[in-house]
């Protein structure tokens, strides 16, 4: 059953990077456009936990206080991830974010919370870290260093914090109304810089709008899914699952769309699979 969550999971963060790649193209890339962005989707992400969660949410101190991390970090990786896409093509963003997704969590999973070492989880990481790389178009990847290196660590960072907030010892709410109080924390951080800059601030178009809070349905959904099978499964097994995942799903996607895969990606996406039957089976 918990795999079947995190397949589906899988399927809503693989849409949220097309959601995310259409916004920038649509209002750009700049700090205004972040926080408008920021904004959207989390009152996007914020109404169907509300009506899931029956308009109810559990309130503590530290739950709040991950939330205002989270949400910062959520913010920061919102501004590298538009940076990049106005420089790469999806399939190198996606490398960037999806191999930090896996690695620091899996790291962190092993080092600090003492999951077992298996030849399986070995074998997903080699194997999918692989199959991301094949992924690379050098000859869009010149410039935007930091812009990378912020996608990858912050997107990994956001399966650290999910951890973290699940194995902390101390008081805290349940995994909806964490996620409640990410978005609205996120929404108020990103309503509060908007008021500062104002005159730089441009009215989004109506694309633009459904767009983002689309990314948000799909990215909170999505996380708070993880955060529901994060407390059967450990984050070692379960963020290669999702990197692997995500290949595949971003692969039909630009099939759907009319963007041919090309051989590597094929490639990469049969390896992808094969990472996750190793994860799964071994």
């Amino acid at each position: 059953m918990y795999y079947g969550i995190i397949t589906l999971s899988v399927i809503m963060f693989g849409l949220q990077f097309l959601f995310n790649r259409q916004y920038e193209r649509e209002s750009g890339n700049d700090t205004a456009s972040t926080f408008v962005f920021a904004f959207i989707y989390s009152i996007g992400g914020l109404i169907p936990l509300l009506i899931m969660n029956g308009f109810k949410f559990g309130t503590t101190l530290f739950t709040v206080l991950m939330a205002l991390v989270t949400s910062l970090n959520s913010i920061l990786y919102t501004f590298c991830s538009l940076k990049a896409l106005a420089r790469i093509n999806l399939s190198l963003y996606s490398l960037f974010a999806m191999l930090g997704g896996v690695l620091l969590p899996f790291l962190v999973g092993i080092v600090f919370y003492s999951e077992p070492v298996t030849l399986g989880k070995i074998l997903c990481v080699v194997i999918v870290t692989l199959a991301l790389a094949l992924t690379v178009n050098k000859s869009e990847s010149s410039g935007g260093f930091w812009y990378y290196a912020g996608v990858f660590v912050l997107n990994g960072m956001s399966g650290v914090l999910s951890k973290l907030f699940q194995s902390a010892p101390f008081k805290k709410a349940d995994a909806a109304s964490y996620s409640v109080w990410i978005a609205i924390v996120t929404a108020l951080l990103a309503a509060v810089v908007l008021i500062f800059i104002r005159k730089t601030v441009k009215k989004p178009n109506t694309k633009a709008v459904i767009y983002a809070a689309g990314y948000g349905v799909l990215n909170r959904m999505g996380n708070y899914l993880l955060l529901i099978a994060l407390a059967v499964l450990p984050a070692s097994v379960q963020y290669p699952f999702i990197t692997g995942g995500v290949m595949i799903v971003s692969t039909i996607i630009s099939a759907i769309i009319g963007q041919k895969p090309s051989k590597k990606e094929l490639i990469s996406v049969i390896l992808a699979f094969a990472g996750i039957l190793v994860l799964v089976i071994a």
